[in-house]
């Protein structure tokens, strides 16, 4: 049977169970031999990393071709105008690809929030916000480059969810085993 683990990364540690120096990595919360991350998520990012012992199931995660919802909640600096917002839904040229229609819309701080060490900067007269993106890809840096773009530079990003998989219950630096539920055939 497939193994899946749900962690609930911590800003700083790499996706990987090799250390780099200055890194943390997964081998300091994770004592599970055999299973290797279905993804990435930066190491200024946070939240949500599957893992798995089942190349299938990695792939299926992963692979940008099964266009799995992966939905981010992202601190921007400023306040996001509708029109802004409507940008990102439509997609964003980057320069090097446009991204495709995203959802994208303003939430509330979300609740549970742990606080992120080290805390994000804080500037007196500017405003933060929060909006949650709903992506069906994903390239490096995406989420930071789409908001910057669209005049809302990213300060704090937290993947909330992979397709039917979330958050809720994992505390930062936390791990549990679920049963997957993906189909793996093709």
């Amino acid at each position: 049977m497939s193994r899946l683990l749900l962690f609930n990364k911590p800003y700083g540690v790499l996706s990987q169970f090799t250390p780099e120096a200055g890194h943390r990595c997964l081998a300091e919360f994770i004592p599970v031999p055999g299973v290797y991350a279905a993804g990435r998520l930066d190491a200024d990012s946070e939240g949500l990393l599957l893992l798995t012992d089942d190349g299938r199931l990695q792939k299926r995660i992963a692979d940008p071709q099964h266009k799995l919802p992966k939905t981010y909640w992202a601190q921007v600096e400023g306040e996001p105008a509708e029109d802004a917002l409507e940008r990102l839904r439509q997609g964003v040229d980057l320069g090097d690809f446009i991204t495709r229609p995203c959802e994208a819309r303003r939430i509330a701080e979300p609740a549970g929030l742990w606080p992120r060490d080290p805390p994000i900067r804080q500037r007196k007269h500017i405003p933060t916000a929060w909006i949650e993106i709903v992506l069906r890809e994903g390239k490096n840096r995406q989420v930071r480059r789409m908001t910057a773009k669209v005049g809302l530079p990213t300060l704090r990003l937290i993947r909330a969810a992979i397709g039917p998989y979330g958050l809720p219950g994992l505390k930062s630096g936390e791990w549990r085993e679920v049963p997957p539920v993906l189909p793996t055939n093709d």
